[in-house]
């Protein structure tokens, strides 16, 4: 356990220092003997946490990656508290996704026992034309990516609610306008009202969504009006997420 400390005083040290640092230094601050620091230093470099280059150590890629990965953790701790809040305050399930690299990626769900999340019986990412979030996320692409979506995943039916072709999607979302909320009662899912707003989150097409019984549809557009000035507050936290 000992050596395991010292080891991460070291990396520490060397992580303060972005032009590199000699063996001498790093033993000097961290108050180790010269002859340990080297030989923890060498193992360290031999591991891939540190590189050495005319005598400076540097971070290694291996704990680059150990920071990239806590920053994601991180990042989807922020998310996940944000959708967390807003399900409390509003009282639905709360949904967060993104469009990227040509896939609608849903990256958060908040849900409770008092209002469980709308199951995803059929793939959301090949499904995006029947789902309010989907929608959303389509209506913030320009004309060339959406083609470029649909012929990828046609529009097909899979409730009778559903937009039934590709023309009659595009009708829809040429409609919209530009942070207005996308509204589908049960069009992906029989017994689920859905209602998602665009957020703008650099250039990558965002959007966080509800649901609702579709029996209660009539509590929609005030809950999502309602989510919509709870994610100006936090729009940074989704945000700085797209990057997960």
């Amino acid at each position: 356990m000992g050596s395991v400390q010292r080891a991460m005083r070291l990396l520490e040290a060397v992580a303060e220092h972005a032009y590199g640092a000699p063996a001498k230094q790093l033993a000097r601050e961290v108050g180790l003997a010269l002859p340990t620091a080297y030989h923890l230093l060498r193992t360290l470099t031999h591991e891939g946490y540190l590189r050495r280059e005319k005598g400076l150590f540097f971070l290694g890629e291996a704990a680059e990656r150990l920071g990239a990965t806590a920053a994601q953790q991180k990042r989807r701790s922020m998310v996940n508290d944000a959708l967390a809040q807003w399900r409390d305050s509003i009282g639905v399930p709360v949904y967060y996704a993104v469009y990227r690299e040509g896939e609608i990626e849903v990256l958060g769900v908040a849900a409770g026992p008092d209002g469980p999340a709308v199951g995803e019986w059929a793939d959301f990412r090949e499904t995006g034309h029947a789902h309010a979030l989907g929608q959303c996320l389509l209506s913030q692409l320009d004309e060339e990516a959406r083609h470029d979506h649909l012929d990828r995943y046609p529009v097909h039916p899979l409730t009778p609610y559903t937009v039934r072709d590709n023309r009659s999607l595009e009708r829809r979302l040429e409609r919209l306008g530009p942070m207005e909320a996308v509204v589908e009662c049960q069009e992906y899912a029989l017994g689920a009202a859905c209602a998602a707003i665009p957020l703008t989150a650099g250039t990558t097409a965002a959007a966080v969504a509800i649901s609702l019984p579709s029996h209660q549809a009539d509590r929609l557009l005030p809950a999502a009006r309602q989510l919509q000035a709870e994610t100006g507050r936090l729009l940074g936290t989704l945000a700085f997420s797209i990057s997960i």
